[in-house]
């Protein structure tokens, strides 16, 4: 299995990026280096990309994947591109507040802590479908971690598509999310315009 094991500051910092995108709260001290060098449409096309497949933590083949599902799909393919990345479960889990960082629900998700319709998933790339209900597993609500995370209260942030049950650790997809529901910082018009070179 491919690991990305770029630092995630730096990785924003080459990128253009607030850490607080990825939910870093941590700012680097240095400061972006100032290059009056001119980027190419092309390179500006890459760096969407390149910050999307960040903030979503997804690899080249699995990106083209999904760019592949969302040119198949009825609408506009770079609202569907985003849709499909932010149906993910490891983002869903994040979402609901069940994680702090997109790293942490895609490790929560493979430490199997998480039910989808109440059988456990392990698998950080499954989507999730309208009237799913995502839970923390019954054994894994005494952990210190969910335990903690219970009292800190991160449901308030939920998006509207999703529908978040702090008390009991669970949550329900109300209905697929909206373009402007979704809160990344990607134009993505700049990456359809990429991958249809």
């Amino acid at each position: 299995m491919a690991i990305d094991r770029v630092p995630d500051l730096k990785r924003c910092r080459a990128l253009g990026i607030e850490p607080a995108v990825i939910g870093r709260s941590k700012q680097s001290k240095r400061q972006p280096r100032r290059t009056n060098r001119k980027v190419s449409e092309y390179g500006l096309q890459l760096r969407e990309k390149q910050k999307a497949k960040f903030i979503y933590g997804v690899l080249e083949r699995q990106f083209r994947n999904y760019y592949e599902k969302a040119k198949n799909m009825q609408g506009v393919t770079g609202e569907n591109l985003l849709k499909l990345l932010e149906r993910r479960i490891d983002n869903v889990v994040f979402r609901l507040g069940l994680a702090n960082t997109r790293k942490q629900a895609r490790q929560v998700v493979r430490h199997g802590h998480i039910t989808v319709n109440g059988k456990r998933l392990d698998i950080p790339s499954a989507l999730v479908e309208v009237g799913d209900v995502i839970a923390v597993c019954e054994k894994s609500q005494s952990n210190a971690f969910f335990k903690a995370l219970k009292e800190t209260n991160n449901a308030l942030s939920a998006p509207a598509w999703l529908e978040a049950d702090q008390e009991n650790l669970k949550g329900n997809v109300v209905r697929f999310p909206s373009r402007d529901e979704i809160d990344v910082p990607v134009n993505e018009q700049s990456i359809i315009e990429l991958y249809s070179r």
